[in-house]
């Protein structure tokens, strides 16, 4: 059953694989209601071992431990004027700026004034082995042994559990076949993304002279969020429109959300969110030459994304005359692209200082 952790649902997928076809219909009426309602949820007994989480995040904490000078052996690679081609390897601190903004051509001062406020973060970004167009970029095997046989395979167990919430997302949603969005998803054109937020002055985020993440939207279909219990996690308040609310971490759950895609898909119909990254809950003994600093924090994203010729258009089940079609299709790479342009500096800027 459908319960609450603060504005957010939290929905037990704990009878989907093994109950009835009621328990699977209760199932997906819960998640895409919170899916309307807020545009994110909490799954509890999803699909991905508490203990292959563990071990993700031993690998993150050690990749990230790593020296910056070898963690910039597998560098993420310089971008145009268009966004970033291949989005793919380590990203360092202030290479990245998330906006909500999309940049066109001619919005050079725009895309300045966004970058004035540095987002203090690390980044890896992982897809799969056979995706063409963003190939991978790996380290050596010698500088973390076992890091890649494991990457490679925990992508695709999270695309297994990515394959259920599709099924019941399209159930939700009124289609008579429950394997709908499946057709568009081949796994090929998802992204794993290790983050780490370096331990910061708490004044510098409290007074926004740096930022963690800014308020955004997810591009894709849906994002499989697994987080450390650090905190700092933001959503945007279904009725209050500019305040957010803590999307406090629940041991073993996941935090999923619904993409800018699935919004469009569903017209509007499921919501794609804002949400952000922001001052956590400080503790005291946390103080480095007497400055209040934040704690280190480690979050898994997986981003669900439709294969990149996929053509997203409004499903009929989703439009009526009290409801008319809001958006003309679109295809995912040309999306990505729009999405992506701006975000990343075009020649790679030297890592900022993060304390």
């Amino acid at each position: 059953m459908a319960t609450e952790q603060g504005a957010i649902p939290v929905i037990d997928f704990n009878a989907w694989s093994d109950g009835s076809i009621d328990d699977k219909k209760r199932i997906a009426r819960e998640l895409t209601g919170a899916c309307r309602r807020v545009g994110f949820v909490y799954i509890i007994n999803h699909a991905v071992p508490e203990d292959l989480l563990e071990e993700a995040f031993g690998w993150s904490k050690k990749l990230f431990d790593l020296p910056k000078e070898k963690k910039m052996l597998a560098p993420h690679p310089p971008v145009c004027d268009q966004g970033p081609t291949v989005h793919r390897g380590y990203s360092w601190p202030g290479l990245e700026k998330v906006s909500q903004d999309i940049i066109s051509d001619g919005e050079e001062a725009k895309e300045a004034a966004n970058r004035k406020i540095a987002d203090v973060k690390e980044s890896y970004e992982i897809g799969s082995e056979d995706n063409e167009v963003q190939p991978n970029i790996w380290l050596p095997e010698d500088i973390l042994p076992g890091y890649r046989e494991f990457m490679t395979q925990f992508y695709w167990k999270c695309f297994e559990a990515a394959k259920e919430l599709l099924r019941a997302l399209a159930i939700g949603v009124g289609l008579e076949d429950e394997d709908f969005f499946l057709r568009f998803h081949s796994g090929k054109n998802s992204q794993l993304r290790l983050l780490h937020y370096p331990p910061v002055e708490a004044e510098k985020l409290f007074s926004n002279t740096v930022a963690r993440m800014p308020a955004h939207s997810d591009w894709g279909t849906i994002t499989m969020l697994f987080q450390d219990d650090c905190g700092g996690l933001q959503v945007e308040h279904p009725n209050e429109p500019g305040s957010f609310v803590d999307a406090t971490p629940m041991k073993n759950a996941m935090v999923m959300n619904v993409g800018d895609l699935l919004m469009r898909w569903s017209n509007d119909f499921l919501k794609s969110t804002l949400h952000r990254v922001t001052l956590p809950p400080i503790h005291s003994k946390t103080r480095i030459d007497g400055k209040l600093m934040t704690q280190p924090r480690y979050s898994i994203p997986y981003f669900v994304s439709p294969d990149p010729k996929a053509v997203i258009e409004c499903l009929s089940v989703c439009t009526d005359e009290e409801h008319p079609v809001k958006y003309e299709p679109v295809v995912q790479e040309d999306y990505r692209r729009m999405r992506g342009r701006g975000q990343y500096a075009e020649a790679p800027a030297a890592p900022i200082t993060v304390s």
